[in-house]
């Protein structure tokens, strides 16, 4: 479900005409959370960790209210939820497109996502999800300790979904360490709501 932001008594409404008109309106920065707790605990109860991770970035971008905002033929709709379109992996170095449902409950959320997981893991392509405006996309760069990246674009796709990131875990004097990429759509946000988002997925990795 979704439902249409009033833009003429949206505080950003300026900022959104503004970054609205831009060739490439998205923005990115990297940022490195402390993932030992989350990492200990998702080995400790047999866990994926990625997939750990994952729901848990998932819940703060629900939390975060812009993460939810989309455009679409020039309106701006707030969606009810927002799911995860990550791309997955395979040992023959390739990778695939995935779609996972949001659930709050991390158990629901990681029977799905594995289903997901071993379907793409087990098939050739890149099999486009069919998943509509309400999606995060993600991805995971495992073997690499990035400190910035960017993004392949096509302009004359009007896109306004966010775009997460993983890279390799490091550890330092006991404590582990991930980069996280994260690009959105300036039209509908600012670093003020990046930092929210981060803030709230960093209280969820130290649960």
């Amino acid at each position: 479900m979704k439902t249409l932001l009033d833009i003429e008594s949206w505080n950003r409404k300026d900022q959104f005409r503004f970054f609205s008109q831009f060739e490439e309106p998205f923005f990115g920065l990297t940022v490195h959370v402390d993932c030992t707790r989350a990492y200990h605990t998702a080995k400790e109860n047999n866990y994926s960790f990625f997939l750990y991770y994952l729901h848990a970035s998932l819940k703060a971008a629900n939390e975060t209210i812009p993460f939810r905002y989309r455009i679409e033929d020039g309106l701006v709709y707030v969606y009810d939820q927002v799911n995860a379109s990550p791309t997955i992996n395979r040992p023959d170095g390739t990778f695939g497109f995935s779609y996972m449902n949001y659930h709050p409950d991390f158990s629901v959320f990681s029977e799905h996502a594995k289903a997901i997981i071993e379907e793409v893991r087990s098939s050739t392509g890149l099999i486009p999800a069919v998943s509509g405006e309400n999606v995060i996309h993600y991805s995971s760069i495992p073997w690499l300790n990035f400190t910035s990246l960017s993004h392949a674009r096509s302009f004359s796709f009007k896109d306004s979904c966010p775009k997460i990131s993983f890279g390799k875990m490091m550890e330092q004097n006991g404590i582990k360490q991930m980069p996280v990429s994260i690009h959105v759509h300036h039209a509908l946000m600012d670093g003020f709501h990046v930092a929210q988002f981060v803030e709230r997925f960093q209280e969820l990795l130290l649960q």
